[in-house]
């Protein structure tokens, strides 16, 4: 934990920006990284974004496009976007656009 403009917050963990927070509407996420003695906010991800992550074709567009291995710095949106939204191991396996989680298909005995 650490102290943000009087708030204690929690360090390297992105969070989603809710209704009523400072930079809704702007970005989808937001973490707090610590910069030498000082803590920075950090925002991150388009708010129109859907779920259009869990296609590794456009994974690995968004990657080449926007030189992910290059993102080393912490305290940048690039490094987030990357690590967080378009790493390899964030996107859920999804069925359809609606984003919903894929469950899995149990089989049922029929009683005789």
């Amino acid at each position: 934990m650490a102290k943000f403009q009087g708030k204690s917050v929690r360090l390297n963990k992105p969070s989603r920006i809710t209704k009523g927070q400072a930079g809704f509407g702007r970005k989808k996420f937001k973490v707090f990284v610590k910069s030498g003695s000082k803590v920075k906010k950090v925002m991150f991800g388009d708010p129109n974004m859907r779920i259009k992550k869990s296609s590794p074709a456009r994974r690995k567009s968004f990657r080449a496009r926007h030189k992910c291995a290059t993102a080393k710095d912490r305290t940048t949106a690039k490094y987030w976007a990357c690590k967080d939204l378009w790493s390899a191991s964030s996107p859920k396996k999804t069925t359809g656009t609606k984003g919903r989680v894929a469950k899995k298909k149990t089989k049922t005995r029929r009683k005789k």
